[in-house]
Formats: C-alpha cells, sequence, structure tokens
C-alpha cells in the first residue's frame, strides 16, 4: 500500500477532507495498486505488455502456506484430492435424521412424512459447532452441524418428475430448509448420530418469527397472520453465517422460484425484479398451496428473501427472520466484530447487476452477555457499496451508502414510505442511491489476519450487453462468463467506516484459449484455471478456499477446466493450486471446519452420475464430504 494512504488509513479522526482520500487513492492506483504484496494481482492481466504488468507479476511466487501439489483437473464421476488426502462420506440427502425416519429410498417411495425426517437435498452453505464444556473449554470430539438444504430436483425427488398433487408440493417443502446433526469424531473420522435430541429439520412448515423494522408492517400482513410477524419455514437457502455468540445465519436466496400468479396483473413491478411471474411452471408451489399464489395471498414473498438466525443446540427454538439487514436473494453473511465492539455483516446479492452491502448494528458486542448479543442483529444500518474505480487498473476508492429512510432520496416521494419500506423494498433503495451493479455476488468472507474482506462475482452474461449494466472497474468484461473476484480494505481497518479501497484478486480466465483479458489475470494458468468462483472462505492460517459452480462442458471456452472444484489461494504471494474436483455435473459448495482444521467438510451439490452411492439403478445424491489428511495434520498446510 502507498506509505501515505496507509497513514492516511491509520488515522482515527476524520478530520482530513474526502478530496486527500480520493488524491491518495488516485496516487496509489496510478502505481501498483492499493494494498500491499500480492493484492495487485488481480490487475495484471489487463498490462500483459506494460512496465506495471512487469512488476507485479513478478510478486507472484511459490507459496509456503500452501502443503500439497495441485491436482490436475478432472471429468471422472469422482471427487478427487491430493495424494496424502483421503474423502468420506458424512451424510447424503435421503438418510435419516429423525427417530423413526426411514432410510432413502432409491425407487422414490419416500414420502413427504418421510423426507421431513431425513436429510434435505441439495446442500449448500454449513458450519460446524464445537460442544463446550463446562469450564468453557472446546470439545474436540463432539459437535453440532448446521447444513442448508438449497432446493430439490424434481427428476429424483418426485415419481413423475414434476408436482401434480399437494403431496408431491408437501415433499418438495420437506426437502428444502436446513439439517442440523449431532456429530461424534471416533479417533480420526467424524461420524453423525441418527438418533440424536439435538438433530432438526427446519423446512417450510417450521414456525418463525419477524424481527426488526418489517416485524408487524402491512407489507408482510396475510389472512393467516394478520399481525405480520409469524411465517412459516425459510426456502433456498443458499450459503450461511455464523456468530461469536453460537447461533447460525441461514441465506434465503432463490424464493422467487415457489411463487406463481394466475394473472401478471398480480404480480406487481418490485416482486417481478426478483423473477416472480404468473404461469411459474417448475415447482408450481403456486398450483396447488394458495400460499404461494400471488392471486391469493399477494404478501407472501415479501416474507421470505430474510437471513435468519437460530440456535443449532436448541432444537426447540424459533428461527429469526432478521429484517433489519435487508431482503435480497441473500448468497451468505460474513460476520465481523469490528475492533470497538460493533457487529458487521457483509452480504452479497446472487443476481447478474445486483449489489454488495454492509449491515452495521446498532448496539455492540459483550462477550459476556450471548443472551444479549442475540438481539445484536433486530437494529443497525444497512448500506450498499459504490466501486468507484480506475478504468485501467480496475482498483481505486469505494464508499458505502447508507439505505436509511429520510436519507440519500429514500423518500415517500420516491416510492419508500418508512423503513420498512426501504427494506422490503431493497433492491429498488440500491437501485435510488446509485450502487455499482456487479457481476453476480455471491459469498463474501473476511481475512482473520488483516481484515481484508474478499468477494466473488461469478459471472454475467448481460454485462456491457444491457444498458443498466455497462462495463465498470470492478466489473470489467462484457458478457462475463469466467467471473472474478473482488477485495477491499476498511479505512483505518475500521469496518464501520463508510469509505474503502479496493482492487481485483483475481480474474478467472482460460489462457488456453484466449490471449487477451480472458485468458484471466496473471495468476491464473494452464494448471488452476476455473471457471464461476462462487463459494469463499478462509481457514485460520489465512488460505483462501475457492470453490466453484459454472460450466463443466470441458469444451470451447470452458476446455480443459473439467467438473467443478475447489481451490486454494495464497492471497499474499498470489499462488492458487487446485486441491479438489468433484463428481460429474456437481457444484462444489459449503464449507467449514472443525476447530482443529483437521476436518474439512465440503457439498457437493447436484450431481448427475452415480455418486455418492455408486448403485446401479441408483439416484445421485447430494452430500457432505469430509476430507482428513493420512498423517492427521492440518488441512492445505
Amino acid at each position: 500500500m502507498n506509505t501515505r494512504l496507509k497513514h492516511f488509513n491509520a488515522q482515527s479522526s476524520d478530520a482530513v477532507e474526502r478530496t486527500e482520500f480520493d488524491a491518495l487513492v488516485d496516487k496509489a492506483v496510478s502505481r501498483r495498486g492499493l494494498l500491499k504484496g500480492g493484492m495487485a494481482l488481480g490487475i495484471a492481466g489487463f498490462f500483459s505488455m506494460s512496465p506495471v504488468a512487469k512488476a507485479v507479476a513478478a510478486a507472484v511466487q511459490p507459496s509456503a502456506l500452501l502443503g500439497f501439489t495441485g491436482i490436475p483437473a478432472s471429468t471422472e464421476d469422482a471427487v478427487k484430492v491430493p495424494a496424502g488426502y483421503r474423502t468420506s462420506i458424512l451424510i447424503a440427502w435421503g438418510d435419516p435424521v429423525l427417530p423413526g425416519a426411514p432410510e432413502f429410498d432409491h425407487a422414490g417411495g419416500n414420502t413427504a412424512a418421510d423426507q421431513a425426517g431425513q436429510f434435505g437435498d441439495n446442500t449448500d452453505g454449513m458450519a460446524l459447532f464445537h460442544f463446550r464444556r463446562a469450564d468453557g473449554s472446546i470439545d474436540p470430539n463432539r459437535a453440532v452441524l448446521a447444513i442448508n438444504n438449497e432446493y430439490c430436483n424434481y427428476e429424483y425427488l418426485l415419481k413423475d418428475g414434476e408436482a401434480k398433487s399437494r403431496e408431491d408440493v408437501e415433499k418438495a417443502k420437506a426437502a428444502h430448509g436446513n439439517t442440523v446433526v449431532e456429530l461424534v469424531r471416533e479417533g480420526n473420522q467424524w461420524r453423525y448420530v441418527r438418533d440424536s435430541r439435538l438433530n432438526r429439520r427446519i423446512h417450510l412448515e417450521t414456525e418463525m418469527e419477524l424481527t426488526g423494522p418489517v416485524a408487524g408492517h402491512a407489507l408482510v400482513k396475510t389472512a393467516a397472520d394478520p399481525e405480520g410477524r409469524k411465517v412459516f419455514g425459510t426456502v433456498n437457502n443458499c450459503a450461511s453465517g455464523r456468530t461469536p455468540w453460537g447461533t447460525y445465519m441461514t441465506c434465503e436466496e432463490n424464493f422467487q422460484g415457489v411463487f406463481g400468479a394466475e394473472r401478471d396483473e398480480d404480480v406487481p413491478a418490485e416482486q417481478a425484479m426478483f423473477g416472480i411471474k404468473a404461469g411459474e411452471d417448475r415447482y408450481r408451489w403456486w398450483q396447488h398451496d394458495d400460499r404461494f399464489n400471488l392471486s391469493k395471498t399477494p404478501n407472501e414473498p415479501n416474507r421470505f428473501g430474510w437471513i435468519v438466525e437460530y440456535d443449532p443446540f436448541d432444537p426447540e427454538s424459533k428461527p429469526m427472520k432478521r429484517t433489519a439487514l435487508g431482503r435480497v436473494k441473500h448468497e451468505n453473511a460474513e460476520m465481523v466484530v469490528n475492533k470497538d465492539g460493533y457487529v458487521v455483516v457483509y452480504m452479497g446479492d446472487d443476481e447478474r447487476g445486483e449489489h454488495i452491502y454492509k449491515f452495521v448494528s446498532k448496539g455492540k458486542h459483550d462477550p459476556a452477555n450471548d443472551a444479549a448479543n442475540r438481539r445484536l442483529l433486530e437494529e443497525g444500518t444497512l448500506y450498499v457499496a459504490q466501486f468507484n474505480g480506475d478504468s485501467e487498473t480496475h482498483a481505486g476508492g469505494g464508499r458505502w451508502i447508507e439505505l436509511s429512510h429520510g436519507k440519500n432520496g429514500l423518500t415517500a416521494e420516491n416510492g419508500f414510505a418508512d423503513q420498512a419500506e426501504v427494506l422490503v423494498k431493497t433492491r429498488l433503495a440500491a437501485k435510488h442511491v446509485g450502487a455499482t451493479t456487479m457481476d453476480r455476488p455471491e459469498w463474501v468472507s473476511a481475512n482473520p489476519l488483516n481484515g481484508q474482506v474478499y468477494c466473488t462475482l461469478t459471472n454475467n452474461k448481460h454485462r456491457g450487453n444491457k444498458e443498466e449494466q455497462p462495463l465498470n472497474a470492478a466489473n470489467p468484461r462484457a458478457g462475463n462468463h469466467y467471473g472474478q473476484i473482488i477485495r477491499w480494505e476498511a479505512k483505518g481497518g475500521d469496518h464501520t467506516a463508510d469509505e474503502f479501497v479496493w482492487d481485483l484478486f483475481l480474474l478467472a480466465g482460460n489462457p488456453t484459449q484466449h490471449q487477451d483479458v480472458y485468458a484471466g489475470s496473471s495468476n491464473i494458468t494452464a494448471d488452476n484455471m476455473f471457471n464461476s468462483p462462487d463459494g469463499l472462505g478462509f481457514d485460520k492460517d489465512g488460505r483462501l478456499w475457492i470453490l466453484t459452480d459454472g460450466d463443466d462442458s470441458n469444451a470451447g471456452d470452458f476446455a480443459g477446466m473439467g467438473n467443478n472444484q475447489m481451490l486454494c489461494a495464497d492471497t499474499e504471494s498470489g499462488e492458487i493450486r487446485r486441491f479438489l474436483v468433484g463428481p460429474t455435473g456437481c457444484e462444489v459448495t459449503g464449507l467449514t471446519f472443525s476447530d482443529d482444521y483437521k476436518t474439512m467438510f465440503v457439498g457437493i451439490q447436484h450431481p448427475t452420475g452415480a455418486f455418492p452411492d455408486y448403485k446401479e439403478g441408483g439416484k445421485p445424491r447430494s452430500s457432505i464430504v469430509m476430507i482428513t489428511r493420512e498423517d492427521g495434520g492440518v488441512i492445505g498446510a
């Protein structure tokens, strides 16, 4: 980082004018990039012939942090990992979780009631919570695992491949939501406890409570809930987050798919912008359950699209929908406790041309009072990001724009009657204040060693092809089908600050097919190339794990990339190595570790081959895979 910029960022007062901050950002951009070490690597792909590129490229060095040999791409119907590692299946879709639940029936005979007691479908985000002993220490061999079940595949779930009855819809509803299972470790291997009292299924019939400014508002009242405070269920739970007070945050993403209407005029513009449409013909819930029919229950969609918090150790606890964090297609929720005690949650809205958000709590975290901490997500301030960048280096400064009623034009005259309307219509509010449109913001993760924040921008076929999504410094490629990873650092290391500096850590690409910007940044090679970075997470030592959900055709622009995969990056040296390749047709998603980082848990979603049972006539099943080292060491070290 430019030393003057670092000095400016270290200041705690706001005495320095913003114009000076802008000037320092400009000066830093004109040199090597915003942040020290490998932080400028992502821009090198744009300067293959320039002196800047030569200087930056030299910073890509072999990593001392990555202690494994990268593996080649694969198209096999198997999970592939480096030499010295082994894999095993923890749990797969349909495995019994609750007492009395039957085994999975490959012939499709399980009922809706069966599914409600079995592991849900299409695993995604998850988090492991260790038990604590009476003295407060962690029990290394007991834990609970909270897991998202994002959606279902009708071709495998239902006998006819489509929902033709209320029973079919009930079975689909039961396959969604969350699963919580108790785990025990015996030696080097974890297993789930089938009949544990802590096991839980959370699905579309689980009672939840709306909290925050939207609770009780007219926009969330229905005939079944005239007070607008009680919601049944959570749906399309993509990624997740965890809190330091021991709760799990599950994020509602593509909720639009379960809603439909009888007439176009019954779908208002603010719902249509989420993709809700009349005559929806994929899930067909609205045809069999009036709750999902906008022609009969117009406010029901407003009760979804939130972040939900619950206690994974209490199967009787009521999940809370935290409306203060906004209503979008939430990907994940990355929580940081700021140095002054305020809680900050970073979030991405996973759709082309949408935005990155930040929530700052009204109250402060108290390490000695978890009961009070469990209310911190009820009140606070929501912000949306604006990336102001240099068109050559694709780096620059940015600011967080407050999304509070009465500020930045968010007034009744502009369609926002109160704060609840700002939050229900978060996307409209973000666009009204001039937030930067992004290439599908997905997972956000903060480096525990330095506080830098990273976000995957998966892809965007509309970038540069639609008037409302022009090229910009943070999203520089038209028809972007490879994706990139952006990162930023808050002014003064203060996550509550309104200003930050940013650059691109990498641009995914294919250097075997392209010689221009679509080849990717300088740390992308023929040996580690990939497309559509999606999942993202740091371990305690600062390794960045990157999971993909992209084109696995292995042809054309994607030739040589193989199946979807997981990679590991050293953000200081810039080196990236491929660590895992998933089976046929899958997305590699969901990431968590045991407390000693000697077991990695990763999700394999929507496989299309024979994984994991490899049984003749069997169905593919999304699963949680455990990865350990043969020598019992730390994963990746």
